[in-house]
């Protein structure tokens, strides 16, 4: 395994998901130069667990997870739950108590640390709005997870 240069991996997926579109490319070689792996999508719905899906989604199809492995797909799930936390602001619920969300997601996973034999980490970083479903009645809002493979 090669050294990589040491950069945060939440600090990673929050600069990229909220960079703009021009900002983008350039963050992301940053980003995979110190040895992660990306992936960028959107989603935005009033059921969560369409928001769990669209990323959970993007990760397979990025080939960021192994779907045939648990413990990827448990680190994948527990680190886009606490970024909903942050999102909904502690209650994971939406479409049940009137909330709908639009959201930029970003997937950041590889060595979380200087010292390799802490293993590969991933973290999901969501940006956008909340709120009524009704457009012009919602705010911003952020969530960060970070879990272990």
């Amino acid at each position: 395994m090669v050294d990589q240069p040491h950069r945060p991996i939440g600090k990673s997926a929050l600069q990229l998901v909220l960079a703009t579109s021009e900002e983008q490319e350039a963050l992301v070689e940053t980003i995979e130069s110190a040895g992660y792996q990306t992936c960028l999508g959107k989603t935005g719905s009033m059921e969560l667990q369409k928001v769990v899906s669209a990323i959970e989604t993007a990760a397979k199809r990025q080939g960021l997870i192994d779907q045939s492995l648990y413990r990827e797909m448990h680190a994948l799930y527990h680190a886009i739950l606490e970024a909903v936390q942050g999102v909904t602001r502690g209650q994971a619920q939406l479409g049940d108590v009137m909330r709908t969300v639009g959201l930029k997601f970003v997937i950041v996973r590889g060595i979380a640390y200087e010292n390799q034999a802490e293993g590969e980490w991933i973290a999901v970083a969501l940006y956008g709005t909340i709120g009524a479903p009704v457009r012009g009645l919602e705010h911003e809002t952020a969530g960060l997870g970070i879990n272990h493979i």
